[in-house]
């Protein structure tokens, strides 16, 4: 029986994102794609099933797809602009569902990419999907660091422009996982700061200070300068968790 929890919705269903963010960040998508694939290879997972939820436009899931071709994708978003731009990439082994993020279905492999920071109650939703999948990656903005609690505006950027409710720390990402059930396989950093094409002048300026202090101790830079994500691999399954 799936655990009900809040969501706000109102935000992608009408039409609001979709004007905020016109491109869904389809141009993010591929390198939110090889670290999955990397991620996948060091643990020689190759999952028969994989769903996305919260996918948006579907790039993440296209882009995946060559390194899994075996593997049958289905993508879920609340959204109808965004499974309006995915449904095209559709094919025989990947389909996508608007309506409910919360499959009925298990999956071997369940992704939640830059998702739980939008959900209201994300301590609900992280229980709902839960049992609906053997394994999950999560993918979660560090956007609570000593940069951004100083300036306060990256938070308010985040939260008017792409909806971010919540902000985490690489300690509170892990703890909310640990606290819904899951056990942590494996977790690292990735750097999106630095390796995807920043448009702003102020983010493009950070870029070298963040990389420099990336290649010292990426722990410390996410705690004092931002610019990275925690990519976790994890299981609320009992007998998939680590001893």
């Amino acid at each position: 029986m799936l655990v009900p929890f809040r969501m706000t919705t109102a935000l992608y269903t009408e039409g609001d994102y979709a004007r905020l963010n016109p491109s869904w960040h389809v141009e993010d998508s591929p390198w939110k794609a090889r670290q999955i694939a990397g991620l996948l290879a060091d643990h020689t997972l190759a999952p028969h099933s994989v769903c996305e939820v919260g996918c948006g436009a579907g790039a993440v899931l296209a882009a995946l797809q060559p390194a899994l071709p075996h593997t049958r994708f289905v993508g879920y978003d609340v959204s109808p602009d965004a499974i309006a731009i995915a449904r095209p990439r559709s094919n025989e082994m990947l389909s996508f569902v608007q309506g409910s993020p919360i499959p009925a279905e298990p999956f071997d492999l369940m992704l939640a990419i830059d998702v739980i920071e939008h959900i209201e109650d994300y301590f609900g939703f992280l229980r709902a999907i839960a049992p609906q999948a053997r394994r999950h990656i999560f993918h979660i903005p560090l956007e609570m660091h000593v940069s951004a609690v100083a300036r306060v505006a990256p938070l308010i950027a985040a939260r008017r422009g792409v909806g971010h409710l919540h902000y985490f720390s690489r300690e509170t990402a892990l703890a909310a996982l640990r606290e819904t059930g899951y056990a942590v396989i494996a977790e690292r950093f990735t750097h999106g700061g630095a390796e995807l094409q920043q448009k702003r002048l102020r983010a493009r300026l950070a870029t070298l200070p963040r990389a420099v202090a990336g290649a010292i101790s990426p722990g410390l830079a996410a705690r004092w300068l931002g610019g990275f994500s925690l990519l976790v691999l994890a299981t609320a399954d009992r007998s998939l968790a680590p001893a």
